[in-house]
């Protein structure tokens, strides 16, 4: 039985790659399998189904987004980019470094990578190419801030590893924080450098341009205090303990409709449109976590994870040599598939092997939040490239943006190793 339960785990990554909606490949042959080999399946499924739609963290995932999608409707993204140019613009690379700070500003308010590539691709690359920047560095710039909506809290790509991991997801928010913040600052570091090292590729704003007009202190305030107070109302009331994750998610949501409203873009058309869309991806993200819960009874069921956890200790595999290999074949399955399957099929099977060598599974949720956001940047299949390309004008062309983004892996590359090595350090345990 053991080995039907390797061989379902490896016929639905085939099945997977061919195409199929991962959501019915991984319930569909789960439930062939459960039916034929696991004794009273159809008692266990339902009661397994209820518990997982009990859970109430996961009312957070649809909050989340909604507040997400929310924000994105507020042009909330365009005011404060503005403002962020004309603070730098006499800086060189300072519009790259605004793009940044926005990008992480925006991680921090939505926590949906898409949406945040999406906006940020629409609003600043057309200034950055007007502005005579290298098509490399400015490509690279918005797809690598808009991807740290995976680490920096709140974000849902933690709230579904916690879930997963069976650890708090407020946990997992306070220890995301100073990865988060490193990556920030690090991408700043690199850009004054770069503009330093070749400043024809970053240039200064020219002054007759309106983001280099003088700014006034209320401007100022108008575009950051609000998304402050968003940022701090969520995370805040989690870290005081004020709130579960969910409580702030809804509080989160709450205040994304009030900045929309005073930024006078909230109308019916808008809030339709935003809770269609919430609908469609919480639709999504529940489908696939169903199909996982049935994947991981008939897994458990067959004696799957017992068997994997007695042929990995058997194999004399050290616990970082696992760790390693878990690693590298996320990196890998990152080119492929969406974190969404990675995070519902691979990490319930090795989360056993994980607890069998006693590591910190908080440590183990970031260093994969790091991870899978690495593999959105990775060409050639990278997902926030595709995002980019497919809101960048003629002229910029996917090896613009495959080479761009070369410099920002490196240094997410570095952080995640320096999160392994020196987690104590990084404030992560």
């Amino acid at each position: 039985m053991e080995w039907v339960a390797l061989l379902l785990f490896i016929l639905i990554f085939v099945v997977i790659l061919s195409g199929i909606q991962v959501a019915f490949v991984l319930g569909g042959l789960s439930v062939l399998i459960g039916y034929f080999f696991v004794p009273d399946f159809f008692d266990l499924l339902p009661m397994r189904i209820m518990g997982t739609m009990q859970n109430v963290v996961l009312l957070a995932v649809p909050l989340f987004i909604f507040m997400g999608l929310m924000l994105e409707k507020s042009g909330l993204a365009e005011s404060m980019l503005n403002t962020m140019s004309r603070l730098f613009g006499n800086v060189k690379g300072g519009l790259a470094i605004s793009v940044i700070i926005v990008g992480a500003l925006l991680a921090a308010s939505t926590g949906i990578v898409g949406a945040t590539v999406v906006t940020m691709g629409l609003i600043s690359l057309p200034i950055m190419i007007k502005s005579n920047y290298q098509y490399e560095l400015a490509t690279g710039t918005i797809v690598s801030s808009g991807t740290l909506g995976q680490i920096i809290p709140p974000s849902v790509v933690l709230i579904l590893l916690g879930s997963v991991l069976n650890v708090p997801a407020g946990d997992l928010f306070k220890a995301a924080m100073w990865p988060g913040i490193l990556l920030v600052v690090s991408y700043i570091i690199y850009i004054l450098i770069i503009a330093h090292i070749k400043p024809d590729i970053a240039p200064t704003l020219k002054e007759d341009d309106t983001f280099t007009q003088n700014l006034s202190y209320q401007q100022v305030v108008i575009a950051f205090l609000m998304p402050l107070i968003l940022i701090l109302s969520v995370l805040g009331s989690i870290f005081m303990g004020i709130a579960s994750p969910t409580e702030a998610a809804a509080v989160g949501a709450l205040g994304a409709i009030i900045m929309t409203m005073s930024q006078s873009k909230l109308s019916l058309s808008v809030l339709r449109e935003v809770m269609r869309e919430t609908t469609h991806l919480t639709s999504m993200v529940f489908l696939i976590l169903l199909a996982a819960t049935t994947f991981a009874l008939v897994f458990r069921g067959l004696g799957g994870d017992k068997f994997l956890v007695e042929l990995i200790i058997n194999s004399n595999l050290s616990g970082p040599m696992f760790l390693f290999l878990v690693m590298l074949i996320v990196f890998v399955m990152g080119f492929f598939i969406d974190f969404i399957e990675i995070i519902f099929i691979v990490v319930p099977v090795v989360v056993p092997i994980f607890i069998e060598y006693d590591m910190n599974l908080v440590w183990i949720g970031i260093l994969l939040a790091l991870n899978l956001q690495t593999s959105f940047l990775t060409p050639p299949f990278g997902f926030s490239l595709f995002y980019l390309k497919g809101v960048s004008p003629p002229e910029v062309t996917t090896g613009h943006i495959y080479r761009g983004v070369i410099p920002f892996l490196i240094i997410q590359l570095i952080i995640l190793i320096m999160a392994i090595i020196y987690p104590s350090w990084m404030g992560i345990v």
